[in-house]
């Protein structure tokens, strides 16, 4: 199935950013002798793909991941996304296509390549915190940086700093058991930033906790990049947390990737159907920014400014609290007035909404 990026998306703006991980013609094929299904080329016969007893967990992913952003690749289980992200750092070896790291092939390196990449370069999370019961916090933060054989001063503070940094100081010498669900996965969190990666995978971080306890470590992770600005391929198959947390999402179904865009592009202009019933119960106000809704100045008449890259629902309170025929100027980051934001426009969007519920 062919992928969709939408008009006016990211990837266009984001096209002038360093590409950090790049997958072009990736598959994933489970099956007796699958190899022989690929030519030299990296080309499938699709007859015989379709017609043997195969399953294609990933097909012909193409996508690239830009140096600082969320990348957010979702679907419904079974979709193929973690078997996708798990391709990206070869814990499954990719059955075709090329995963460029830093303009560096991974399915190229070495076993031992790979391995010093992934202890000095990836950082993974996954849904199940597998933190080690006999160690304590500290322990358990400075395991990788021990694995690298990093000397034990250095190592304990640098793993101490990470600590701090995810909210669990005084918690050091606490062992697993001794945490709730979300200090564990905080844990988990730290470990895998101890060795300062350059790229960060997540899979399914939250979804095993309860919605608070989601709640809170969401705005812990938002927290944290916005102090640490790191690549990150994060998976979930929550739509409204893809949309909280991503700077792009590419959304996957029967192992291909059919849709990538920002999610203000998928509410906006879904590619498929089923694109669109999984946008279909979100609040717009929650996606769409000030720009969508704005139209052209036809005169200065403003009550006030909103940011362009606001979203609706940021600036809700203060539009709604405005008389009913006030307008605002959209501005973007330079305090230029590039629109504007009529009241009624936004209550409009709001009863479509409404109705729709």
């Amino acid at each position: 199935m062919s992928q969709a990026t939408s008009p006016g998306s990211k990837p266009s703006a984001a096209s002038e950013q360093t590409i950090k991980l790049g997958c072009k013609n990736v598959w994933k094929v489970f099956g007796n002798n699958s190899s022989a299904l690929f030519a030299a080329d990296g080309s499938v016969d699709r007859q015989a793909l379709e017609s043997g007893n195969y399953i294609s967990a990933v097909c012909d992913a193409n996508f690239d991941v830009y140096e600082g952003e969320i990348f957010i690749i979702m679907g419904l289980s079974g979709s193929g996304k973690s078997t996708l992200v798990r391709c990206m750092t070869r814990l499954i070896e990719p059955s075709a296509g090329s995963i460029q790291f830093d303009s560096q092939d991974l399915l190229q390196v070495s076993e031992a390549e790979l391995i010093n990449l992934r202890r000095h370069k990836m950082g993974m999370v996954f849904q199940h915190f597998a933190l080690l019961p006999n160690r304590t916090v500290l322990g358990n933060v400075e395991l990788p940086l021990e694995v690298q054989g990093i000397a034990k001063a250095e190592r304990e503070k640098r793993a101490l700093e990470v600590i701090g940094l995810v909210g669990l100081d005084g918690r050091e010498g606490y062992y697993p058991r001794e945490l709730s669900g979300g200090q564990q996965q905080r844990v988990g969190i730290a470990r895998s930033l101890a060795v300062e990666p350059d790229i960060w995978f997540l899979d399914e971080p939250f979804s095993a906790l309860d919605p608070l306890i989601r709640r809170e470590m969401q705005d812990e992770f938002l927290r944290l990049q916005s102090v640490l600005h790191k690549t990150i391929v994060f998976i979930t198959h929550d739509f409204e947390e893809a949309i909280r947390l991503a700077d792009r999402i590419a959304i996957m179904k029967d192992g291909a990737i059919i849709q990538i865009g920002t999610p203000e592009d998928l509410v906006l202009n879904p590619a498929t159907a089923y694109v669109e019933e999984f946008t279909q119960d979100i609040p717009r106000a929650r996606v769409l920014s000030a720009t969508a809704l704005m139209r052209e100045v036809d005169d200065d008449s403003f009550v006030g400014t909103v940011q362009a890259t606001s979203t609706i629902d940021e600036e809700l309170k203060r539009i709604l609290n405005a008389d009913r025929d006030a307008v605002f100027a959209v501005v973007n980051a330079q305090g230029e007035t590039i629109g504007a934001l009529a009241r009624e426009l936004v209550v409009d969007l709001l009863s479509e909404t409404k109705r729709k519920a």
